[in-house]
C-alpha cells in the first residue's frame, strides 16, 4: 500500500497497488458503463469513459480534479491523469466543447449520443463515489454541466 500526501495539511490518501484488484475494479467500471449505455463493444465503452473523466478533470479546479482522481481504482487513475497539464485549463469550458471531446472519443460515431454518455459516466461516479465528494465536483464544474450530474 502506497500512502500519498496530497496536502502540505497532512491529509492522506491510501491507495492500493494490487494490480489485479485494480484491473478486475476497471473492469468492473466498463461493465457497468457497458451495461448503461446498452453497449456491447467494451473497447468503445473504454474509450469513452476515459474520455469522459479526462473531460470532467479538465474542467475541474486543480485540487478537485486530484481528489476525483484519488476516488478511482488504480488502472482508471492511471488512464485519468494520463495527458494532464495541471497549470493549463481547458481552452473552452462550455458545453459543447465537453460533449465534443466525448464524441471524438468514439471516432464522432453518429449512432453514439455524447450527451448520454456523460450521464451514464457522472451516474456511475455518483454511485462509486461520496455524496459530499460528488457535491464538491459538480460544484466545481461548470454550471453548464451540472444538468449532466444525477439529482
Amino acid at each position: 500500500m502506497i500512502v500519498l500526501n496530497v496536502e502540505s495539511t497532512e491529509t492522506l490518501m491510501y491507495a492500493s497497488c494490487d494490480p489485479s484488484n485494480s484491473l478486475q475494479a476497471t473492469q468492473d467500471w466498463v461493465s457497468d458503463l457497458a451495461w448503461r449505455l446498452h453497449w456491447h463493444d467494451r473497447e468503445r465503452v473504454f474509450r469513452a469513459l476515459i474520455a469522459t473523466l479526462q473531460a470532467l478533470r479538465d474542467y475541474l479546479d486543480h485540487d478537485e480534479a486530484v481528489y476525483m482522481g484519488a476516488q478511482l481504482p488504480a488502472l482508471l487513475r492511471g488512464f485519468y491523469y494520463e495527458g494532464w497539464h495541471p497549470g493549463r485549463c481547458a481552452k473552452a469550458k462550455n458545453r459543447n466543447s465537453f460533449l465534443d471531446r466525448i464524441h471524438d472519443s468514439v471516432h464522432r460515431d453518429p449512432a453514439v449520443n455524447p450527451e448520454e454518455v456523460a450521464r451514464s459516466v457522472l451516474g456511475q461516479l455518483a454511485n462509486r463515489v461520496s455524496p459530499a465528494e460528488i457535491e464538491e465536483a459538480k460544484a466545481a464544474s461548470p454550471t453548464v454541466l451540472h444538468d449532466l450530474w444525477p439529482p
